[in-house]
């Protein structure tokens, strides 16, 4: 239902609207590039994958039917917080003075404060009916590490998190919440893998990067019988999850009477922007007029500056050949940076939506973006997380398009989460301490240049 206020505008469903099942976008765009074995260049198969993932998310990477039920334990788990709000931003739209409508998909009401638990529960679930009993991961800016944390406290199980190092400086409450929802969480590079101890003795001071902490995890994971990886971007199985977003969306925009004309989210991996838009591409698929934005940081601007090739996911090249778009897994964002959206690579599918045409990125720089941040807590209430953030900038400057032009467009975007855990970043933000960055195009050329021979 629609709030009653004299401007109504949040619109809710009941728990019987949520939905049952995951939408697979692999049934409506085939034959995606598989992942390939780093050694021999063949396609890798379910046994390659069965040392770090359980079986059914295996099947759910590979999958091509179109819908995948949810199971009722995480269903159960989900009606926490889920379905969660659609707000219509009135105020903003006001302050702006645009005729086009601003919808907002909010999923800062989970337990974990942003979206990433749709996939940590699913994930922590499939993982406990294999009988694992731990699980390792890797953290940029912690959004994911604590719902993952969450979740496996919810399933009985341990983990273990490797949080890039300067997020775990710069957010100490994120690590404090893990640490309340009983995970381990340590900086990376650290000396307790192989990996992290490779790259400290190279670079002492090294600040981190998701693709050292991808290596850490996946070295630990690999290392005991009894413990799993788990990913929260990127691969299949996990978009897959964070698609309840986009069919809530689809379903509160038909009680507003609305059809959206362009469709925004940020996107670092891509879990958050695929969760929102996938649903959508199904529709632009069939024949809708809609465009889809991607939304990264000109810090890290791996769909506008990276190119389409086979590239390992993590620094350490432990991991599988992904055909994505990438800095190269060597690629180390800037510290400066204050928001997450810091990984090298682009999910596949995200990547290959963007190569056929089908979707579009901007790269935006963190000033600006914490400008549109501070103007839509002023105006909506809710101050966002600093990648939400980036789709709240070009949100507001589709919007001031609109208001040139005085097309009334219909503009939704995804607020992925709140930002506050991260008032270190706005702290630094009203002090005028955070600068805007540009990757240098020759660090990115030197990253690519270590691009692997094989697939490409």
């Amino acid at each position: 239902m629609a709030s009653n206020g004299d401007s109504q505008t949040k619109y809710l469903l009941s728990e019987a609207e949520m939905p049952t099942a995951w939408y697979n976008l692999q049934a409506d765009l085939p034959n995606p590039a598989p992942p390939l074995h780093p050694g021999t260049g063949q396609p890798i198969g379910p046994a390659d994958l069965a040392p770090l993932f359980p079986m059914a998310l295996i099947e759910q990477e590979v999958s091509t039917e179109r819908w995948i039920e949810i199971p009722e334990e995480v269903q159960a788990v989900y009606r926490l917080w889920r379905p969660t709000p659609l707000y219509r931003a009135r105020r903003l739209e006001k302050a702006l003075g645009t005729p086009a409508r601003i919808f907002y998909k909010y999923e800062g009401t989970s337990p974990a404060g942003s979206h990433k638990p749709n996939t940590a529960v699913a994930q922590a679930y499939y993982n406990k009916q294999e009988g694992i009993k731990r699980l390792t991961t890797e953290t940029g800016a912690g959004q994911w590490g604590s719902a993952l944390a969450m979740a496996c406290a919810f399933f009985g199980l341990e983990l273990k998190v490797y949080m890039v190092k300067v997020s775990y400086e710069q957010k100490p409450y994120r690590r404090a919440l893990m640490e309340a929802w009983g995970a381990t969480c340590v900086p990376s590079p650290s000396t307790d893998t192989e990996s992290g101890r490779r790259i400290l003795a190279a670079d002492p001071n090294s600040r981190g990067s998701l693709g050292i902490a991808i290596s850490e995890a996946v070295e630990d994971a690999a290392s005991r019988d009894d413990t799993h990886y788990s990913l929260g971007s990127v691969l299949n199985h996990v978009l897959l999850h964070q698609t309840v977003i986009g069919q809530e969306a689809q379903k509160q925009l038909a009680m507003a009477d609305a059809e959206p004309d362009i469709i925004i989210g940020c996107a670092g991996g891509g879990s958050n922007f695929a969760g929102l838009s996938f649903p959508f591409v199904r529709e632009k698929l069939l024949g809708k007029e809609i465009r889809i934005v991607a939304v990264e940081p000109a810090a890290c601007p791996t769909l506008t500056r990276g190119v389409y090739a086979y590239d390992f996911g993590d620094t350490g090249q432990m991991t599988p050949l992904l055909k994505m778009h990438t800095l190269g897994h060597s690629f180390m964002p800037a510290a400066i940076h204050a928001g997450g959206l810091r990984y090298h690579g682009m999910a596949p599918l995200v990547s290959l939506l963007y190569e056929q045409g089908l979707i579009e990125a901007v790269a935006l720089p963190q000033t600006k973006v914490f400008e549109a941040a501070v103007q839509f807590a002023r105006t909506e209430g809710l101050v966002p997380a600093p990648e939400s953030a980036h789709a709240v900038r070009a949100a507001i400057d589709e919007a001031l398009r609109c208001k040139e032009t005085g097309e009334a467009k219909t503009i939704l975007f995804g607020l992925s989460g709140h930002g506050n855990f991260d008032m270190a970043a706005y702290e630094a933000y009203f002090a005028g301490q955070l600068m805007d960055y540009a990757h240098p195009q020759e660090e990115i050329e030197a990253a690519l240049a270590g691009l692997p021979a094989v697939g490409n």
